[in-house]
């Protein structure tokens, strides 16, 4: 049953990630891209847009897989999912962290677990980058001189480079979204 399905993965997804929405980025793409629900190019569009509009972005891509995948009621099921194993962790966390927050072994163990959520984080944000510029195809020269590469590496470097400059991500995003429209009415 889908909606079963939906709920187990995002639930797992959910329970296994710690750092936040873009932390189970590998999760998602591992089980989305497993269970054929959608293509990684189809993933990356959806990424897209959950960064692009309002609220966290877990429960954004969840809502988006789930809708894609199973209606309404899936996204349902997927967004409940992924939410209540946090939901169920902070309630419990929240009861027994003063307790232990100047333990060595909880700071042992929060600087592990920190280390390991940038590491997930760069693996899926390499992953994207691969879907974005290459289209899943080789990298070579012919690739990185096409008009489209050309135009998505400078619209990455300009929105890395604002980002940097403290910009505001609303206005990364529109301008992004702008240039994004001219270069595919230009040479898409």
């Amino acid at each position: 049953m889908i909606f079963l399905e939906l709920f187990y993965t995002f639930f797992t997804i959910g329970l296994f990630t710690f750092g936040g929405g873009y932390a189970m980025l590998p999760l998602i793409q591992e089980k989305v891209i497993a269970h054929g629900w959608m293509e990684m190019e189809e993933l990356t569009n959806f990424v897209a847009i959950s960064e692009s509009t309002p609220g966290p972005f877990a429960i954004n891509i969840s809502t988006y897989v789930g809708a894609e995948t199973a209606g309404v009621l899936g996204s349902l099921c997927a967004t409940l999912g992924v939410v209540l194993p946090s939901f169920l962790i902070i309630l419990i966390v929240a009861r027994i962290y003063v307790r232990f927050k100047n333990s060595r072994a909880v700071s042992a163990t929060m600087f592990g677990l920190r280390a390991a959520v940038v590491g997930l984080m760069a693996g899926a944000l390499w992953g994207m980058l691969k879907t974005v510029f290459f289209h899943s195809t080789p990298v070579a020269w012919s690739s990185v001189l096409r008009p489209e590469f050309l135009c998505s590496a400078v619209i990455f470097a300009a929105a890395v480079t604002a980002a940097l400059k403290k910009v505001s991500p609303i206005i990364i995003i529109v301008s992004s979204a702008a240039a994004g429209i001219l270069c595919g009415c230009l040479f898409l």
